[in-house]
C-alpha cells in the first residue's frame, strides 16, 4: 500500500470518528469541545439500601399424601380417598377453596434391588402434593395437625409472606434515598467539592417471598393435651437497593 493510500485511509477514519461528536454537538447546540467537557464532568457513583422489618400476615404450607399398593390403580385409589379427607379437613379449618392448589401428582413403580439379581417389582407409589395458603397465622399449627390427622404423611415446608408488600417497600425506598443522600454529602465534604443534583438513579431488590422452611408437625398432637403444633412466624426483611450518580464541582 502506498503512502498516499495510507494517508487517505487515515483521514477517512478520523473523519468517521468526528462525525458522531459533531452530530451530538449540533443536536445539543454545543461545540464538540463542550461535548467532550460534559462527558468528562466529574461525578460520584454511590449505592445504598433501605431495610424494613415487618411481621408476616400470610403462611404457605406444602404437604402431600403418599400411598403404596400392589397395583397402580389401588395406589391411586387409596391416595384419592386420603386426599379427599384432607381437603375436607382444610375446609373445616376455614381454608377457602381458592387457597388450596394441587402442586404435584406422581405415580411411580417401586422395585426391590439385590446384588446380582434382577430388580423385583414391589408395587406402586402414588403422591399428591398440595399448596395451601393460610391467611390467619393463628391457625397454622392447628391446620397442620388437622391435615396430618386426616391423612397427610409428608410436609415439605412452610413459608411466611405478605399479602401486600407495597407499604413496606415504599418505606424501604425512603430509607434508601436518605442513606444515599447522606453518603453523597459525606463524600462531597470529604473531597472538598460541591455536591450537584442526581444524574441517574436505579433501583434493585424489593420484597421476595421466602423459600419454604422445613416444618415438623406431630402426627398426633392430641396426645399432648390437645396442644397444637407450635409455629413461630418471626419477621420478614424487605430491602430496597439503589445506585445513584451525583454531579460534583469545585
Amino acid at each position: 500500500m502506498t503512502r498516499t493510500a495510507r494517508a487517505l485511509m487515515l483521514g477517512t477514519a478520523l473523519m468517521t470518528l468526528a462525525v458522531p461528536a459533531v452530530a451530538s454537538a449540533q443536536a445539543t447546540g454545543a461545540s464538540p469541545m463542550q461535548v467532550h467537557a460534559m462527558a468528562q464532568q466529574p461525578a460520584l457513583n454511590l449505592s445504598a439500601f433501605g431495610e424494613v422489618k415487618v411481621a408476616p400476615d400470610q403462611a404457605t404450607i406444602n404437604f402431600g399424601v403418599v400411598t403404596e399398593a400392589a397395583t397402580a390403580q389401588e395406589a391411586m385409589t387409596q391416595n384419592a380417598q386420603q386426599m379427599t379427607r384432607v381437603v375436607a379437613a382444610l375446609r373445616r379449618a376455614g381454608i377457602n377453596e381458592r387457597d388450596i392448589q394441587t402442586s404435584g401428582l406422581n405415580l411411580s413403580a417401586q422395585y426391590d434391588y439385590q446384588q446380582n439379581v434382577p430388580p423385583k417389582l414391589r408395587g406402586y407409589q402414588a403422591t399428591n402434593r398440595v399448596t395451601v395458603v393460610i391467611n390467619d397465622l393463628t391457625k397454622v399449627g392447628t391446620t397442620a395437625d388437622a391435615v396430618v390427622a386426616a391423612g397427610v404423611n409428608q410436609i415439605d415446608g412452610i413459608a411466611f409472606g405478605l399479602k401486600d408488600a407495597k407499604a413496606a417497600e415504599d418505606q424501604a425506598r425512603q430509607l434508601a434515598v436518605r442513606a444515599l443522600q447522606d453518603k453523597a454529602r459525606l463524600y462531597a465534604q470529604a473531597l472538598g467539592v460541591q455536591l450537584g443534583g442526581v444524574r441517574t438513579l436505579t433501583e434493585g431488590g424489593g420484597y421476595m417471598p421466602e423459600p419454604p422452611r422445613p416444618m415438623y408437625a406431630r402426627a398426633m398432637a392430641m396426645d399432648a393435651g390437645n396442644a397444637s403444633t407450635p409455629v413461630s412466624a418471626g419477621e420478614l426483611t424487605v430491602r430496597i437497593d439503589i445506585t445513584g450518580t451525583y454531579d460534583i464541582g469545585r
